[in-house]
């Protein structure tokens, strides 16, 4: 009789030995799944660490944005150095010189703007828990230097480092931004004509009454009495009373610069035709040393619209298009599209073209009509403007020029601006007529005049001093420069 006994013991042999080899490939899988995993979580950490550094440098970069912006909200060591300190072929403020070079000359080791937190005022100032400007990142990270210095290319303005730590990690991580600005040229004076202001009729005044700044006039200024011309005085109130409720006109800013004659239109009880102006009235400029005004060039500010700002198309009967091409049906009024519904809802930098999309011509510029009761913008119209604001307009909190002559040097006082229809700028290439009368605050530039429809009709301005400066709300003054963005490890 036959056995099979060897045969299943070495069946069952052969049946173990798999399972081992298999036990062992499980462990060893299983092994390398937990290293991966390992590997895996300690990845994740890792870029979420990163992820984490990256914000809060960008933080600190975008706060030193917000100092080119506000100059007085950076450290006061600081605000200095981030203001315009050149000056452009026509003397407007600027960041680059007139060959084109930024006034950001610093190297990495030799920044401009350095805040190291290893300098304990700096610690203080950078990340301290109860007034650091990062103190609400603190559960994320703090900020170990800032640095701004020269561009790497030419035409940018500066290089922006900043080094952090994270909250769970003590690896510094630097990224390096660079910025380009966006200049636009300042505009000195409150109000700007090239013509003739003001024209023989029966009326109180000129048609523009100016506070806070300059009014320059490259031809004749027609007014009705000389009592009519404010004085410039130290002492006088800082305040939003109109021109019209004053016993004795004054202000504290003011300068006319006229290219020709002053005409009064009617002299007062015992005045003779050679009459003294005040001290501030400069009259027969032209043609030395002539009336400086700013202009604003067709194509450089119809480029920044286009690419920071709105370009608007605009046809014969006064409609705008916001597509930038006239087509037919798709218009829409200027009382609908030029308007802010509320006090800092800015539309930023608005370019209206000429009727052909071509550089102005005598024959080439269509009129822009504004109704709208208030508007929060730098309208850049080429053609005229057709000015009549239904409503009472905005009530506005702003703040002065600085002292001069009397007051702590630099202080600003703050005003309560009433009825306020236009705050921001107007720059018309042709005339700006008024139909009813206008209150602005900020400045205000035609290259032809402004006249009036009726006598009585006036516009009256509070200058914007910052505007003398080339700073306008809602248009950035520096912005990140494309494919500049770059990330390094410490």
């Amino acid at each position: 009789m036959k056995t099979v006994q060897p045969r299943a013991s070495h069946e069952q042999g052969i049946a173990l030995l798999g399972v081992i080899i298999l036990a062992l490939v499980l462990a060893l899988v299983g092994a390398a799944l937990l290293d991966l995993a390992g590997q895996e979580a300690s990845s994740v950490s890792g870029a979420t660490d990163v992820a984490v550094a990256q914000a809060v440098a960008d933080a600190a970069q975008d706060l030193v944005i917000a100092w080119f912006h506000s100059p007085h909200t950076s450290p006061s060591a600081l605000a200095a150095l981030l203001t315009k300190r050149q000056s452009s072929s026509d003397g407007s403020p600027s960041f680059f010189d007139q060959a084109g070079r930024s006034q950001f000359m610093g190297t990495i080791d030799r920044p401009d703007v350095l805040l190291d937190a290893s300098r304990t005022a700096d610690q203080h100032l950078l990340n301290d828990a109860g007034t650091g400007m990062f103190r609400f990142l603190e559960d994320l990270g703090s900020v170990q230097e800032l640095k701004v210095y020269a561009p790497g290319a030419p035409g940018l303005l500066c290089t922006v480092d900043a080094t952090v730590t994270t909250a769970n990690s003590s690896a510094r991580h630097a990224v390096s931004i660079q910025l380009s600005a966006l200049e636009i040229p300042a505009l000195r004076a409150a109000i700007q004509v090239g013509g003739n202001l003001g024209f023989p009729q029966v009326a109180p005044e000129s048609g523009a009454l100016v506070h806070w700044g300059d009014l320059t006039i490259g031809g004749d200024l027609t007014v009705q009495r000389a009592e009519d011309l404010p004085s410039q005085s130290d002492s006088a109130p800082v305040t939003s009373v109109s021109y019209r409720d004053m016993s004795h006109r004054e202000d504290r800013w003011l300068s006319m610069w006229i290219g020709g004659p002053v005409h009064l239109m009617q002299l007062s009880p015992g005045q003779s035709s050679n009459v003294a102006f005040p001290f501030n009235v400069h009259a027969n400029r032209h043609p030395t040393p002539g009336v400086r005004r700013d202009r604003w060039g067709y194509e450089q500010l119809k480029q920044l619209a286009k690419q920071h700002g709105t370009y608007l198309a605009i046809d014969r009967d006064g409609l705008l298009y916001p597509s930038g091409s006239v087509e037919p049906g798709h218009g829409v009024t200027p009382d609908d599209y030029l308007r802010s519904r509320s006090v800092g809802d800015t539309r930023g930098l608005i370019f209206v073209d000429t009727l052909d999309q071509k550089a102005p011509r005598a024959d080439n510029l269509g009129v822009v009509r504004l109704s709208g009761a208030y508007l929060e913008a730098v309208l850049v119209v080429q053609g005229h403007v057709m000015a009549g604001p239904a409503g009472s307009g905005q009530f506005l909190s702003v703040l002065s020029p600085p002292a001069g002559g009397s007051g702590a040097a630099g202080s600003r006082t703050s005003v309560q601006l009433s009825d306020i229809h236009l705050n921001g700028a107007l720059y018309a290439v042709g005339n700006i007529t008024l139909d009813r009368s206008m209150r602005v605050f900020g400045a205000v530039a035609a290259e032809g005049t402004i006249t009036t429809t009726h006598p009585g009709a006036t516009m009256e301005l509070w200058y914007d001093h910052e505007m003398g400066r080339g700073l306008f709300r809602g248009i950035p003054v520096v912005i990140r420069a494309p494919g500049t963005w770059m990330v390094r490890y410490e």
